[in-house]
């Protein structure tokens, strides 16, 4: 009996643990969500939506914290999310992104990235085991703050394009160097097993209905506009000459011809009474 309410005293000392970490991730996938409704929104400032259009997976960031004096750091949690051929969006794998750097600076800013990974060899260097933004010399990567439309040439062959929104005072902020990693320890609290980025975002092996409002954005703005096409309009009949042009639509239809010059008019009349 002893042993029994030993173990169960285990099972309940972890529950708390796995709750709170099940919530961790739920919370930044939700934030993932409202930062992508935030990027695009109604007015879409930066041309983002016409990215996403394009991309072939998206990397979000809706936190990333960054401080310094002198030393200045920046750390936070990010989720990516990748299409298939036929436009359905995987559920998230979880990253972790992070830097350091050392110089005369000072301030606090908290950052939202949203990286449109626009092509295979993108994607496939952001699913190694760490992916430095700027390391690799053959991944382009073109960042754009706030104002700068999606569709200049900044984003012209890239495979990788990042949109910032910051918040706060800060000496610059950049993504050179910042380092992104794979939590494998959240993928297996938020999915209940041990899973790699590629089984989630590439084979689609996972699936958490808490993720399904990211989805859904992803779809809703992700999708191609579908061209309006305008109705064919009838091309006139030919008539031979002398004939009266056919009546507008609506119009009654006259049930005698016109009177013009050298036109009789006849009327048959009764016969006289006898």
């Amino acid at each position: 009996m002893q042993r029994v309410l030993t173990a169960l005293a285990f099972v309940l000392l972890a529950l708390p643990g796995v709750a709170r970490a099940q919530s961790d991730q739920q919370l930044l996938v939700d934030r993932s969500t409202l930062t992508m409704q935030d990027l695009i929104g109604d007015n879409d400032p930066m041309g983002a939506q016409g990215m996403l259009r394009k991309a072939r997976a998206v990397m979000i960031c809706p936190r990333v914290f960054k401080a310094g004096f002198f030393f200045g750091g920046e750390g936070g949690s990010c989720v990516l999310a990748a299409r298939d051929a036929g436009g359905s969006w995987s559920y998230p794998a979880f990253f972790a992104i992070g830097s350091g750097s050392f110089g005369l600076q000072i301030g606090i800013q908290d950052a939202q990235f949203v990286m449109m990974i626009l092509t295979e060899k993108g994607l496939g260097a952001v699913m190694d085991n760490q992916f430095k933004i700027g390391g690799d010399a053959s991944i382009a990567v073109a960042t754009l703050g706030a104002g700068v439309q999606g569709d200049t040439t900044a984003g012209f062959g890239a495979d990788i394009v990042a949109f910032t929104m910051a918040r706060g005072l800060y000496g610059g902020i950049s993504l050179q160097g910042s380092v992104m990693a794979p939590r494998t320890e959240w993928n297996q609290a938020y999915y209940g097993q041990a899973m790699g980025a590629r089984q989630i975002v590439v084979q689609m092996q996972a699936s958490n209905p808490g993720a399904d409002p990211l989805r859904q954005v992803l779809t809703r703005y992700g999708a191609e506009a579908t061209p309006t096409v305008a109705a064919a309009t009838p091309p006139p009949t030919a008539t031979a000459p002398g004939t009266p042009p056919a009546p507008a639509a609506g119009q009654p239809t006259p049930l005698t011809p016109p009177r013009g010059p050298g036109v009789v008019q006849q009327q048959a009349l009764p016969p006289p009474k006898s």
